[in-house]
């Protein structure tokens, strides 16, 4: 499989964040995919703990700009460009002053959940993909790690179903079972359906824990790779009845061939 556009989204990558399933299997894949002749472009949220100097981020002037509307509130987006080392992939960082400056990723100091993760989820989710038409790049797949990008799959199939960018374009979800505490904040449905989407399928956000955001997620992607050996019996039951399409749980020194065969094989058309 070669000369395909991929996207990856992600919550991780190493060693712009710490060492962990995520952010190991999203360097592994994006290197070996652009090693075999593929177009890999990445996004991850420019979390306040990355350290810009050490990793030299820089602005990208020309996508940067923009405004984007959240719970009604407009949000200026930034856009930061930087290499993984040793390799010739770039990275672009979605960032806002609001959102992602404080120096934590998902808690504050006493462990608490910030009350606006939801709001910081839905302008990732819509950073990455305005970002990804301004620069004038279909995907052919969009692949997706972590829960911060759970709502893409939800956004490119109703908000973006019309746009000729993402027309075409395959959604495959990891997914892992790494629970947060709780549920996100549960105007979360109105949020959404402030943007003009509607489907049955928002009745999961009613108890916007974790598995119901999987479940979301993975209810509008063609494909779910499994990050994990084992998942609560919900999610098993889920793919089960939603008769979804899963790629079983490999080691992160196993996914290179293997995720490159699923992606051709059950994704897109067969070369």
């Amino acid at each position: 499989m070669t000369g395909k556009r991929l996207l990856y989204v992600s919550s991780d990558l190493f060693p712009f964040s710490s060492e962990n399933p995520i952010s190991l299997s999203v360097l592994k894949a994006t290197k070996f995919m652009q090693s075999i002749g593929n177009d890999v472009r990445i996004f991850m949220p420019r979390f306040g703990i990355i350290n810009e100097r050490r990793h030299q981020l820089h602005e990208v002037i020309r996508l940067s700009g923009m405004n984007l509307i959240i719970n009604e509130m407009d949000q200026p987006l930034l856009i930061k460009v930087a290499s993984i080392p040793d390799a010739r992939l770039q990275v672009y960082f979605i960032d806002n002053e609001e959102y992602f400056k404080r120096k934590a990723i998902y808690e504050d100091e006493n462990g608490i959940f910030f009350h606006d993760n939801d709001e910081r989820a839905l302008f990732f989710t819509k950073g990455v993909l305005e970002a990804v038409k301004k620069l004038n790049w279909k995907p052919d797949i969009i692949h997706i790690y972590g829960w911060i990008s759970s709502f893409i799959p939800l956004y490119i199939k109703n908000f973006y179903k019309n746009d000729p960018v993402y027309q075409n374009t395959k959604i495959v979800a990891s997914i892992y079972n790494n629970p947060f505490k709780g549920t996100i904040n549960k105007d979360i449905i109105k949020k959404v359906k402030f943007d003009g989407i509607k489907s049955r399928k928002l009745k999961l956000l009613e108890n916007p824990n974790y598995f119901n955001l999987i479940k979301l997620c993975m209810f509008f992607s063609d494909a779910i790779i499994k990050g994990d050996i084992s998942f609560p019996k919900e999610i098993e039951d889920y793919i089960d009845e939603n008769k979804l399409l899963v790629l079983k749980y490999y080691p992160v020194e196993k996914i290179e061939t293997v995720y490159q065969q699923f992606y051709k094989d059950t994704v897109l058309e067969t070369d």
